[in-house]
């Protein structure tokens, strides 16, 4: 093994510049971007099941509530549950464009196409939270909404 003047100057004679990336870090590389793009990619996945999933499990719900004469209960447990299974996609696919745009396609152009997906998806994510639970999300705690926060004494 070289050391020193010695390595770089035979790195050099080799025709490989030192500040040039090697094959096996651009193998790497392409590995890496590889896997991060089927993470990406099943997140996406995860997210649409998530949503397909929630609206299965409100029609089941809602069914269930509507068969036994409770009509107006049945319509608010559909909107319920498939509003929060809505939600929760939106957040996985949220994290999805998050992992693709930071590991796996890092350019201006893709960040700014993710900073307007967040700010609508959290824009659809506060109005379907509003929308739910009658009140905008930084209210809960003043009006002692917050899960698992007793309202009583």
């Amino acid at each position: 093994m070289l050391g020193g003047a010695q390595g770089r100057t035979a790195s050099l004679r080799a025709g490989v510049h030192p500040h040039q990336p090697s094959e096996t870090s651009e193998r790497m590389q392409l590995e890496t971007t590889g896997v991060m793009s089927a993470v990406s990619i099943t997140f996406e996945w995860a997210g649409v099941a998530c949503i397909i999933g929630g609206f299965l499990l409100a029609v089941f719900s809602a069914g269930r509530l509507a068969m036994a004469g409770q009509r107006a209960e049945a319509y608010n447990s559909m909107r319920s549950v498939f509003g929060r299974a809505v939600l929760l996609g939106l957040e996985i696919l949220v994290a999805a464009d998050l992992i693709r745009t930071v590991a796996v396609q890092p350019t201006l152009q893709n960040l700014a196409v993710l900073g307007m997906l967040v700010v609508i998806r959290t824009f659809l994510s506060w109005s379907l939270d509003v929308e739910l639970e009658g009140v905008w999300p930084w209210r809960k705690r003043e009006l002692g909404l917050c899960e698992g926060k007793s309202t009583g004494s």
